[in-house]
């Protein structure tokens, strides 16, 4: 399916269907899953990465058992504003990922993600040898709580 923009997101969203963001690291990559009502996002287990066919077949068999309605992929920008190398991996991710499913994709900011999921893990006492192994999924949390609270605000006008 195609790369979509926010209100695109918002004419097509059907009820009672969650929304998934992922995190692209570069070992791992963190999946995040909504409830049904759109308003919380819960982490998964992370994807180990490896070559893109694997990563991609493991990631959509993952979206199929949670029937999501569509993806959000987390765009690393700088805080100036511009895209670097990780942001061109995403997209490029994001392109061969659009060949192979009819999930709607859309590119979601994740400046900090990665810090807030950091602190968080460390608030709860997460030694640093597993917050290594749950900081994507945290991060996809972040991402996917972030759209969500737009999705909310923007149904509230």
């Amino acid at each position: 399916m195609a790369i979509i923009e926010l209100d695109e997101l918002v004419a097509g969203l059907p009820l009672r269907k969650p929304i998934a963001a992922i995190d692209l690291g570069t070992k791992t990559i963190g999946l995040a899953v909504s409830d049904l009502g759109l308003s919380f996002a819960h982490p998964r287990p992370v994807i180990m990465r490896g070559k893109f066919t694997r990563d991609a077949a493991t990631l959509l068999a993952a979206l199929e058992r949670e029937d999501v309605y569509a993806l959000a992929i987390g765009l690393p920008i700088n805080m100036d504003g511009s895209e670097g190398p990780r942001a061109q991996a995403s997209r490029a991710f994001a392109r061969n990922l659009r060949l192979l499913t009819s999930l709607p994709l859309i590119f979601w900011d994740e400046r900090l993600s990665t810090v807030a999921a950091e602190r968080a893990l460390i608030e709860m006492d997460v030694s640093r040898r597993n917050r290594a192994t749950r900081i994507d999924s945290a991060a996809a949390a972040f991402i996917l709580q972030g759209l969500l609270d737009r999705l909310r605000g923007l149904s509230a006008r």
